[in-house]
């Protein structure tokens, strides 16, 4: 089984915000996969679904942002899953360009809490990530409001097509592993997007 992790802010007030770009990819696959995420557990909203022949937990920790590591831990330990490999986290990420997008095998935090979290609860970095970029500030000082804002009029446009790739970036990593879908993901660009796609 496979944990697909969105990373986000619970609460009305977050929605939309940059920093919940894992959010709304969950809520994406929710949608593909008809498998809502509604289910109270773990300190998570959790959905049962199916990619191919693989089972998989779509979450969505309700805990805030620097604490998500406390319900996958809870989650991967119940369901005795053996390999951090097993567990797909979709973040926000400052360090990419907005609409760029990349899939990740281990790593670092690059300063992201709820990266911080997942590697301090699991005990390892070796998790797989699918980063959405939001773009950086060019003033340090307000990252902390950049990524607790909604994106803008014109980002608003691309988004869409922006968590319709990442999610499908999920179910490639799902269907045939993180190498393909590196290959298939990580060399293009989404400069072209439109709301169709």
């Amino acid at each position: 089984m496979f944990l697909i992790v969105g990373l986000g802010n619970p609460g009305r007030a977050y929605e939309g915000t940059r920093h919940n770009a894992g959010f709304l990819v969950i809520d994406r696959l929710s949608q593909d996969l008809e498998a809502p995420v509604e289910q109270k557990k773990f300190t998570a909203l959790i959905g049962r679904a199916q990619i191919g022949a693989a089972k998989v937990m779509l979450v969505k920790p309700q805990t805030f942002m620097n604490l998500s590591g406390e319900s996958v831990r809870r989650i991967f330990e119940y369901y005795q899953l053996e390999q951090t490999e097993e567990v797909i986290v979709v973040h926000d990420d400052l360090d990419l360009p907005f609409p760029a997008l990349r899939l990740k095998a281990g790593g670092g935090h690059g300063g992201h809490k709820g990266l911080l979290s997942v590697i301090h609860h699991l005990g390892s970095p070796d998790f797989l990530r699918v980063r959405v970029g939001i773009g950086k500030p060019v003033e340090k000082e307000v990252t902390e409001r950049h990524v607790l804002d909604p994106f803008t009029r014109e980002e608003a446009k691309l988004l869409p097509a922006v968590v319709t790739t990442a999610a499908a970036a999920v179910s490639k990593i799902v269907s045939s592993g993180i190498q393909a879908a590196m290959n298939q993901y990580n060399g293009s660009t989404i400069n072209n997007f439109s709301e169709e796609v």
